[in-house]
């Protein structure tokens, strides 16, 4: 479990700076990335598109790149997810954050849940792989068999939302996927995360990674508009 920052430099460490929007261009990509540099994130996520730009433009400052894959709908096959991954990784990608099917899961069919994620598992050996659940459109007993699922197939994280859904991060998610991974996978909270009151809420109820596009924010107490991931 990760401790309570007590420091905006402690907040940071655990921050994925978070860039994912249609319209994101070359200049926002780098800034995203100065500010990863400046105030040390830990990663920078981005869409499969922008990895390699993120990757050279992060070489060499610790701060990871981390690609989004079957996003947001999470509807694609198992070969697809695992083509893109590969390609992510190749082209710089040291963290996926992938998103299940959440049909697939919401009908029981478990082994092709499983067998999804496993497929992106394969694709990605020795990087780190977060598993994107989509908590808003789950019930607690899916929540709780997506996060079992995970673990099984060979996840590092479980992840609660796209941001693109009908609702984001909540603490009571956070605290019920920790409570069925345990120490054994973090907890990644992302969508709608704003204030450092709101962070310090997730991290203490068992987040140990916050997405959120408003990271600087986050750490600096600026002023963030209300929408965004």
């Amino acid at each position: 479990m990760t401790k309570t920052p007590r420091t905006p430099a402690e907040l940071a460490s655990l921050i994925d700076h978070t860039l994912l929007k249609a319209d994101a261009v070359e200049a926002e990509l780098r800034r995203y990335c100065d500010e990863a540099r400046e105030h040390r994130f830990c990663s920078v996520c981005v869409n499969p598109a922008n990895v390699a730009l993120v990757a050279e433009a992060l070489r060499g400052s610790g701060v990871k790149t981390c690609s989004v894959v079957g996003f947001p709908l999470g509807a694609t096959t198992p070969e697809a997810k695992a083509a893109e991954t590969a390609d992510a990784v190749r082209n710089g990608a040291d963290e996926i954050d992938m998103v299940i099917n959440i049909g697939a899961l919401k009908d029981g069919r478990l082994d092709a849940v499983r067998a999804d994620i496993a497929a992106v598992r394969a694709a990605c050996p020795g990087k780190v792989l977060k598993i994107i659940i989509e908590t808003c459109l789950l019930t607690d007993e899916e929540k709780r068999i997506a996060c079992r699922l995970s673990a099984e197939a060979g996840a590092d994280f479980v992840k609660t939302s796209t941001g693109f859904s009908t609702g984001g991060a909540t603490v009571a998610d956070v605290a019920l996927m920790r409570e069925v991974v345990g120490d054994a996978l973090g907890v990644k909270a992302s969508g709608g995360v704003r204030t450092w009151d709101g962070a310090q809420a997730l991290i203490a109820a068992g987040a140990t990674r916050i997405g959120a596009s408003s990271g600087v924010a986050l750490v600096t107490g600026a002023p963030v508009a209300a929408a965004g991931y």
